[in-house]
């Protein structure tokens, strides 16, 4: 009863307790610790300055722009989790759920860097409130001692950790009310709009926005939730709300009671035109101790989550829980980077840096919803539904805004995450759960292939897309390797053969023949058709794969020394000539093989007009093998040799073959004329029109190498 089993594990992720490991609820395990996240050390300390830099209505605007980022990341993060088994890591989950470890590694590794330097960002906000309380305390054995306080508590517990957070969150409402109920007198210069003048707009957007990236404390604790997917939309969307308003009236407050310019050079502003001054400070220092504590419990969280998966460095340590479920390796690990930080970073820089961090983790998991929307998919099934344009609004706003903060260190930050992408790709990472990327692409491919279909296929785009039809796959790897060197690294190729028994060893041994090619990265399909006949299989198999986008425009054939199957491969040309498909017949010499794989003979005869797939096939081969094109022709009158030769040169100039291609005419019979060729390794000669197996067999007997016989579609062009 495994369907069972799994019904009752998908019961248990959705919405039961499933032990000691998910123990915290909606209020206690994400609105909590994403309000007092969200209302710490910017709130406090920076949001007056943005308001005297600013004005009023121009503070309102970079709130409601940046709660415009959260929220429609909030409203996509909501919609996601119903939909998917969130796990451990929060924003890392579902990127790496949806996109894959790669990329989920990619961006949740500066996530889960800009949650610990949050971390030391909120330390230094809670040293200068408390240097202000106690001038004489050096500023760094202060940060030291709050960072030791804060990685005792996260080391303990979680659970410890949000039951200090309740106290906190009522100190910070009433120094909330103590400055709304502020004593000071209206100021008489209300501004409305500021002249920003210690910056500029974008860069007191940058130092503000961290004060709203708290909506991720707690989907962080994904793994330790009772019902994720019901905790984290209510939770995180109910703590924007919140805090929005808060910050609005904040806003408000501090343009109307305090002048700008007190404003801009007094970070302690709404401690002095506060009621009661002593509580403000007690709400700086419980606001910026508990969105410190918010980060140091669920960065380790990220971090362990990321180690699960082998993404990073040491992830056997990094993984570790202990008895209780507490990550502490990571925990101790977060700790010493956050105190580093403290000791080379200052409260500004800090701000905007974690900014750009914050804006690429947002930016990504809206795409990754639109991505999902976008593609239509059943699988795609949230209880929690929002329009397209929200994930569409988020993902353009974050990108857009970090090029306006920062174009060069957007750029190296994109930079970053493509390299950890490839270092992770490296590494072979495998999601047992599944994404969504092969969905993705070939919704992306249908897509598209739905467009190029409205189009006609164009000569000038030709590239070698081959149908092989193999009898015997046991007898097909000297071919196949000389195939790669036609091919790569453009083209693709269609394997089938025919059988009626032993569907599956011959599955096996078909697909075992293609794996050198797969291994390459040669896109390659491969089928069995069940037929009696062979040559009925292959028909059915052009007829069908004529319908198709993606289809072949070459048929590679084989001729081999047994005459019995002349038959069946004259009857394919003739089936392929019909339905408009390149002809390439190669006969291998037992021999030589394909020599030394260098030089290239090209017999073209005068005013063929069947040469292009000859040349094209020929150009693959040069470029592949690194060796040298002959072009050869042969003519019975002497006198026609000037003008062969003019022939050939503007035929060299017009193909723009490679500057080692040398031209060859030869005078005489073309018997004589082969049994005297430049050495190569291959022979390409024009296929006849009326097809003899035995006459081609000849031609490569004579020339003592292997030979191609090629016939063009009609398709193909040389001269573009």
């Amino acid at each position: 009863m495994d369907w069972l089993r799994d019904i009752r594990e998908r019961v248990a992720e959705m919405g039961q307790d499933t032990g000691e490991q998910r123990r915290f609820g909606t209020f206690a395990g994400v609105f909590t610790p994403d309000v007092l996240t969200i209302l710490g050390v910017i709130m406090y300390l920076r949001l007056g300055w943005v308001v005297g830099n600013a004005g009023f209505l121009g503070a309102v605007l970079i709130i409601l722009m940046a709660q415009t980022v959260t929220i429609c990341t909030g409203l996509s993060m909501s919609s996601i989790t119903t939909n998917i088994r969130i796990g451990a890591g929060g924003a890392y989950s579902i990127i790496s759920k949806s996109l894959g470890l790669e990329a989920g590694g990619s961006v949740g590794i500066p996530f889960y860097i800009s949650q610990t330097l949050s971390a030391s960002l909120y330390i230094i906000g809670f040293t200068e409130g408390w240097i202000r309380i106690f001038p004489q305390h050096p500023a760094m054995a202060v940060s030291a001692a709050a960072w030791l306080i804060l990685l005792v508590i996260s080391y303990i517990s979680a659970r410890f950790a949000i039951r200090v957070q309740y106290t906190i969150m009522v100190i910070i409402g009433l120094s909330l009310l103590s400055v709304v109920l502020t004593p000071s007198q209206p100021n008489p210069e209300f501004v409305l709009v500021g002249n920003f003048e210690d910056t500029g707009f974008w860069q007191v957007f940058a130092i503000f926005f961290p004060a709203v990236t708290g909506i991720m404390a707690g989907a962080n604790m994904s793994g330790e939730l009772q019902r994720p997917r019901r905790a984290i939309p209510l939770g995180t969307m109910s703590a924007i709300g919140v805090t929005m308003v808060i910050y609005l009236g904040l806003a408000y407050v501090t343009a109307r009671y305090i002048p700008s310019a007190e404003l801009r050079s007094n970070q302690m502003a709404l401690v002095d035109h506060s009621r009661w001054a002593p509580l403000v400070l007690a709400g700086i220092l419980a606001a910026t101790f508990s969105s410190a504590l918010g980060s140091m419990v669920g960065a380790p969280r990220v971090l362990q989550a990321l180690a699960q998966q082998r993404t990073v460095p040491f992830h056997r340590f990094f993984s570790a829980r202990a008895a209780d479920g507490e990550p502490r390796n990571a925990t101790i690990f977060t700790g010493g980077v956050i105190i580093a930080a403290i000791f080379m970073g200052n409260l500004n820089s800090l701000a905007a840096f974690i900014t750009m961090f914050f804006l690429i983790t947002y930016g990504t998991l809206n795409l990754v919803v639109f991505i999902q929307q976008s593609m239509r998919i059943i699988s795609f099934r949230p209880t929690f539904r929002v329009p397209r344009i929200v994930p569409f609004i988020g993902a353009v706003s974050c990108f857009f805004i970090m090029f306006l903060i920062n174009a060069a260190f957007s750029v190296v930050a994109m930079i970053t995450i493509v390299a950890l992408y490839l270092w992770l790709t490296r590494r072979g990472l495998e999601n047992e759960g599944g994404d969504i990327r092969g969905g993705m692409l070939l919704a992306l491919a249908e897509r598209f292939s739905y467009m190029a279909s409205r189009f006609p296929r164009h000569h000038v785009s030709w590239k070698p897309d081959f149908l092989l039809p193999v009898d015997d796959p046991r007898v097909w790897s000297g071919p196949l390797f000389f195939i790669r060197s036609i091919a790569w690294p453009s083209g693709s190729i269609f394997a089938f053969t025919v059988r009626t028994d032993q569907i599956e060893e011959t599955e096996t041994e078909l697909n075992e023949l293609l794996r050198p090619l797969r291994e390459q990265k040669l896109p390659v399909s491969a089928t069995v058709i069940e037929d009696a006949d062979f040559l009925h299989g292959a028909r059915l198999v052009i007829q069908t794969l004529k319908a198709g986008t993606f289809r072949p425009n070459t048929l590679f054939l084989t001729l081999g020394n047994d005459t019995r199957k002349d038959a069946v491969i004259e009857q394919l040309v003739a089936h392929a000539v019909r339905h408009r498909l390149g002809l390439i017949l190669l006969h291998q010499y037992s021999r030589t093989g394909f020599g030394m794989q260098q030089d290239v003979n090209l017999w073209l005869r005068d005013e063929s007009p069947n040469w292009h797939l000859a040349m094209l096939i020929a150009l693959q081969l040069q470029m592949n093998w690194s060796g040298r094109i002959n072009l050869i022709t042969v003519t019975g009158d002497p006198e026609q040799e000037s003008r062969l030769q003019d022939f050939l040169e503007g035929l060299n100039d017009q193909v723009r073959l490679p500057s080692t291609t040398e031209i060859f005419i030869r005078i005489g019979g073309f018997q004589e004329a082969i049994s005297n060729a430049p050495r190569a390794d291959i022979n390409i000669f024009g296929l006849p029109g009326e097809l003899c197996p035995d006459h081609l067999r000849s031609i490569t007997q004579t020339i003592k190498t292997s030979c191609l016989f090629v016939a063009d579609s009609g398709q193909e062009s040389a001269v573009v």
